[in-house]
């Protein structure tokens, strides 16, 4: 052995491993890192490795990881179908909420990181494991949101990540250790960003998009038709809902793994969807994120407009105030923490009224609202019509326009300077 090669074995296993396992339940999805990972767990901790990948949606990829796991050495893997489960018990409860992380991000990948960890944790109960493992980095949010599910699932586990413990520096070091060790390696130049895909949205980071001035490669996008090249007609879709949750487009009922299929490729075709944004990590650096949520943003925008009938104003600003919350709590990995529980059980409650149809118009990367109806509409055209009616005496508003300007003509006589003039209030009389 060359002292070259020398040095780089020496960067590529730690001394000694950190924790201790004998049998490791890896959250894999057979990409580089987590190749790269399920031999490293054999040679530093000599640990056996079961290989899970969760299939949520992201494609032939599940199948072929389960093969390449086992020819990697994990001793079992499994690729579970968790789409129905990630739709009904994750997506639909996001989108009842209404949330968006600083008002753009639908929350794609953070929701999806504790149903994998559920599951892995279930695996790791049924192998009799001792450990799991993720490839998360340690500058990520998703290392959060495996540990801390994992944690809050199974307050005992030992959870390991590589990334932090390993002397492995970057990808081109991932590279270098699996080409050493055979393992294929799916890494290109033409495209040096990081994908992570699932049935409700597709992200990019990472590589080129890690500039945030340099514009996302136009090949890139891979859920959406490009805005300008999308059909030069519009396309009108009804979406209807029960308590809350979609349940048919344009008059068709369907499952809810069919239906967010459905979403996705009458949004795709018409560019709908695609969002570029810096965020705040929850680790306290900002991050470049390329995201395309095509069903989930045609979704989103037809539950606001049954909403816009069904939920009471006061009802409806509160939710609106404690949204940002929730979606913090999401994204930062707090899913299955009390908080984030209990105020899904506050938007559930409330979202047991918002029933009925949203129509929407579809055209080049837009999402317009034409039309809403529902059986629980608090909207009366009786109420609001400019023409005559008999439910609402206009000259009630002159008293109620005072009221709510007192303080406001308080204020301003106090800057004004003229207190010492008192306020003259109209007095009513009978």
């Amino acid at each position: 052995m060359s002292a070259q090669q020398a040095a780089h074995g020496a960067r590529n296993r730690a001394a000694t491993p950190i924790k201790k396992a004998q049998k490791v339940v890896l959250a894999y999805s057979g990409g580089l890192d987590t190749s790269v990972i399920l031999a490293w767990l054999r040679e530093v901790y000599g640990a056996e490795v079961v290989a899970f990948t969760a299939d949520i949606g992201q494609g032939e990829e599940v199948a072929e990881a389960k093969e390449k796991a086992l020819r990697t050495g994990a001793v079992q893997a499994y690729a579970v179908d968790l789409q129905r489960e990630f739709v009904q018990d994750f997506v639909f409860p996001v989108l009842r909420s209404g949330a968006l992380y600083e008002g753009y991000y639908l929350l794609g990948t953070s929701f999806a990181r504790p149903l994998i960890a559920k599951k892995m944790v279930e695996i790791a109960e049924a192998e009799g494991a001792d450990a799991v493992a993720h490839g998360a980095t340690g500058k990520g949010n998703d290392q959060v949101r495996f540990e801390l599910s994992a944690y809050a699932l199974k307050p005992d586990i030992t959870v390991i990540a590589p990334w932090r413990e390993w002397t492995l520096r970057g990808r081109e070091d991932c590279v270098r250790y699996a080409r050493e060790r055979g393992i294929p390696v799916g890494v290109t130049k033409e495209k040096p960003y990081s994908v992570d895909a699932n049935l409700y949205h597709i992200s990019y980071e990472g590589g080129i998009l890690e500039d945030p001035w340099a514009a996302p490669p136009k090949d890139m996008w891979r859920l959406t038709t490009d805005p300008i090249a999308a059909p030069d007609t519009p396309e009108t879709v009804e979406v209807t809902f029960e308590a809350g949750d979609p349940v048919a487009i344009n008059g068709e009922r369907l499952d809810p793994v069919a239906l967010l299929r459905r979403a996705n490729d009458l949004g795709g075709k018409h560019g709908v969807g695609r969002v570029d944004i810096v965020e705040n990590r929850f680790v306290g650096m900002k991050s470049r994120g390329c995201y395309e949520t095509p069903g989930g943003t045609l979704l989103f925008h037809a539950h606001r407009a049954v909403e816009s009938l069904t939920l009471d104003r006061q009802v409806m600003q509160l939710r609106d105030e404690l949204m940002p919350k929730y979606a913090g709590m999401v994204y930062n990995g707090f899913w299955f923490a009390p908080e984030r529980v209990a105020l899904q059980g506050f938007i559930d409650e409330i979202q047991k009224p918002v029933t009925g149809t949203a129509r929407l118009e579809l055209y080049k990367g837009s999402v317009t609202i034409t039309g809403r109806k529902s059986p629980n509409s608090f909207y009366r055209q009786d109420v609001v019509t400019f023409e005559e009616d008999a439910v609402y005496d206009q000259a009630d508003a002159d008293g109620f326009i005072k009221l709510n300007a007192l303080r406001l003509r308080i204020a301003a006589q106090l800057a004004a300077k003229t207190t010492a003039a008192p306020l003259k209030i109209p007095q009513y009389t009978e």
